[in-house]
């Protein structure tokens, strides 16, 4: 569990077995970082909806798409991954991990779905998301991937701050409507 408490620098962590805090500075009440729930589906389809609607260029499904599919689809994704969320309110941001199947390639894991709600970016929260996370995977792979649109630069200052090499671009990775959206690989060696 990851609390961001007003008033603390961003880089004041403290660590203490599964729980810890990341300092950040917010307004209202404290957010919580947390792994969803399986009864918590309904909450979950709802943000990662908001999230494809709102950023479209930034993730490889589609808003559309993922509106038509039954809850079961969401409820499976909470089976399968590690489906973290920040919390104050109401959901305020989100993000996913899977380990990757495969004996030559189980050792690595990949960052996929986050997003922070637009008016809770540059306060913390997605920093705090990307360490539960990242101390997530860490008990399980050795090498954490993520890709990210090119020109989403906050989220790829993020991910660099946090330790994250580029390592590769896709040219012309995504097709919004009739624009292209590279992406750039990137990943974190975690052991």
């Amino acid at each position: 569990m990851v609390r961001i408490r007003a008033g603390l620098s961003a880089s004041s962590v403290a660590i203490a077995g599964s729980a810890f805090r990341i300092g950040g500075i917010m307004t209202g009440p404290a957010t919580m970082v947390r792994c969803l729930r399986p009864d918590e589906v309904d909450a979950y389809r709802t943000i990662r909806l908001e999230a494809l609607q709102r950023d479209p260029e930034a993730f490889g499904s589609a808003f559309e798409l993922e509106a038509s599919r039954p809850i079961e689809h969401f409820s499976e994704q909470l089976r399968n991954n590690a489906v973290f969320v920040a919390q104050g309110d109401d959901l305020i941001g989100v993000a996913g991990f899977a380990r990757l199947n495969g004996p030559k390639i189980q050792h690595k894991g990949f960052l996929w779905g986050m997003y922070v709600r637009s008016s809770c970016r540059s306060t913390g929260v997605g920093a705090a998301l990307l360490t539960a996370v990242i101390e997530h995977a860490r008990e399980q792979v050795e090498i954490m991937q993520l890709t990210v649109a090119a020109i989403n630069e906050p989220a790829r200052r993020l991910y660099t701050r946090m330790g994250f090499v580029e390592y590769g671009r896709q040219e012309r990775a995504l097709k919004h409507g009739h624009r292209y959206f590279d992406e750039v690989l990137m990943m974190k060696s975690l052991r």
